[in-house]
This record gives structure tokens, sequence and C-alpha cells, in this order.
């Protein structure tokens, strides 16, 4: 394996088999970071986005596109239809099988993802509890979220449970559906259930920041081209192909606000407006999941230098020579 930098080709460590993992906000420029490094290192990359599993959901998600995928290869991406449902448990399954199939090519793995839970739930080697799931009540939560709002049921599970609210993204519907699930079920807190085991591999984080009124700017020009794109046509090909408006995956901001618009109980505007309020409290929430104080993390802000600030402490980590 090698790595080019300014112009010098070293080898990376063979001996190694540490799990790079990029963490950061929405639109600090994940992507085309890890790219490049992955390029550099002879890695290959792990999707650990929960909205980049599913086929037809490219532009609502900001998801690499295909000129991108081939300069590297790129796991986890477009492996399910829409309307099937991915649950924690089966990614991690997944995560580790493409980790091993990697490291036997001798190649770094290298997971970028902007979902805390997932992340957290490789790093830190997370047992989901092991209930069964009741397909009636479940219907029942489901039924009962989609008539109050996914805002509302998320109120819910945090009065019952906080603990677990707070490591649920509000506007995930299915993952706040399985944690009433489970309370109810079981009559103890779904926070209380989870056990955890040491992974099998280890990880480097490298977190990546930007200034919070440079990400909000990178924002609004990711929903302009969102819309320039073709998101409102995107989402109208995931409804007539029997998406219901109130699924869970289509409860991810921008396809929601779409909807809304589609059914006109929102202007183009307000919709546009709802997604960078949404978005930027999804930045905030991310910022629980990823903190600058977290020991964890090797944080690198992204003004021009932070390739070569990252290339020297990955050898200084002997994860590459």
């Amino acid at each position: 394996m090698t790595f080019r930098l300014n112009g010098s080709k070293m080898p990376a460590n063979p001996g190694s088999r540490t799990v790079l993992v990029i963490v950061g906000p929405t639109a600090v420029g994940k992507t085309d970071l890890a790219i490049e490094l992955a390029q550099l290192i002879d890695g290959e990359i792990i999707s650990a986005d929960s909205r980049l599993f599913y086929r037809g959901m490219d532009i609502g998600t900001a998801k690499p596109t295909v000129a991108q995928q081939k300069k590297i290869p790129h796991y986890l991406i477009d492996v399910s239809e829409p309307e099937e449902i991915w649950s924690l448990t089966i990614f991690q399954q997944k995560v580790a099988g493409v980790i091993s199939l990697i490291q036997k090519k001798g190649k770094l793995a290298i997971i970028v993802g902007g979902t805390g839970q997932y992340i957290r739930a490789i790093i830190e080697g997370w047992q989901i509890p092991p209930q069964r799931p009741d397909e009636k009540l479940r219907i029942v939560l489901e039924q009962w979220g989609t008539k109050i709002g996914t805002e509302a049921l998320h109120q819910k599970l945090e009065l019952l449970d906080p603990v677990a609210a707070d490591k649920i993204e509000v506007q995930n519907m299915r993952r706040t559906v399985r944690a009433l699930e489970v309370i109810l079920m079981t009559g103890k807190l779904f926070s209380e259930q989870r056990t955890k085991k040491i992974p099998d591999q280890k990880f480097w984080l490298i977190g990546l920041s930007r200034p919070r009124q440079e990400i909000y700017i990178r924002i609004d020009d990711r929903i302009e081209t969102m819309f320039a794109n073709g998101l409102i046509e995107e989402t109208k090909e995931l409804l007539d192909k029997g998406l219901s408006a109130n699924h869970p995956n289509l409860s991810a901001i921008g396809y929601r606000e779409v909807c809304k618009y589609l059914t006109g109980e929102l202007t183009l505007e307000e919709a546009k407006v709802e997604m960078r309020k949404k978005t930027r409290n999804f930045v905030r929430r991310q910022a629980n999941w990823f903190k600058p104080g977290d020991s964890m993390i090797h944080w690198y802000e992204m003004d021009g230098n932070q390739m070569e600030k990252i290339i020297h402490d990955l050898r200084i980590a002997r994860i590459i020579e």
C-alpha cells in the first residue's frame, strides 16, 4: 500500500489493521476528504450514513456521485430498496463483513459517516437488546407517530427515557418507535438494555470541523443545489413507486418538506426554509455525538492544510509509514 504526498511515495504500514473513521457535521466536507485520503493511503470507503443505504434516494441524501464512487470503492451505498428498513444490528453485521473484506485485500478500511448512533455502535461494540419485534405494537406506534408528528413522538420517548431520546435523532421515527416498543414490551428503559463488548478492531477517529457559520452557508448552498438537481422530481418518483409520504425513510430532512410542498402544505420557499432550519438543528445534535473534548477524536480544521496534518499524524501512529 502506498500514498503520495508532495510528490513523495511511501509505503503504508502493512502490519496496521486499524480502521479509520471520519466524522463531523453535515456539509463539513467528509466525502471529498475521505476520497482524497483513500487515494493517498490505498484505502476503501464504508458509508456509515443510514440515509445512503437506499437506491433512488440520491439527491436528497447528498449521496456521493457516480464519478466520486468510481474513484474509490464504496460500500453500503445503494444496498437496499427504499421501502425496506435496515436495523442497527444489520448495519453492524454488514460493517464487520466489509471491514474483513477490505483488510484481506491489504487495504485500509475508512468508515465515513454522519449518523452518530451508527458510528458509536461500531467503535464502542454496542450489543442491541435481543427483543423480538411486536409487529402489532409497532404498527400502532407508527400510526400514532404519523398522527402526532415525528417530533412529538420523540418528545414522548424523552419523557420515558431521556437518555435514549438524546441518542436518537428527532427525525428518525423508526428508531424512536423501536425504543418505545422495547420499553412497552419489557417495562425497562431502552437505554439500560444496551450493553457493550470490546470491538475486534482498533479505530482511529478523524474529526473534521469548520466555523459554524461557514457550515450554515454550505448547508444553504447544498439545499439550493439539491433543488436545482431535481429533488422534487426524485421525491415524486419515490412516491410513484408506492412509498408513502409517512414512510420512515421519507422522514429524512428534505424529502418530508418536499412531500409537504407537493401536497400544498408548504410553498417552495417555505419548504427550503424548513429544510435549512432542521438541518441546522441536526448539526447541533450531531455535536452531541462527537464533541471537541472527546479524547478519542483527532480534530482537524478544514483550512486547506488538514490533509498534510492527517497524514503526519497517521504516520506518527504507525498506521501508515
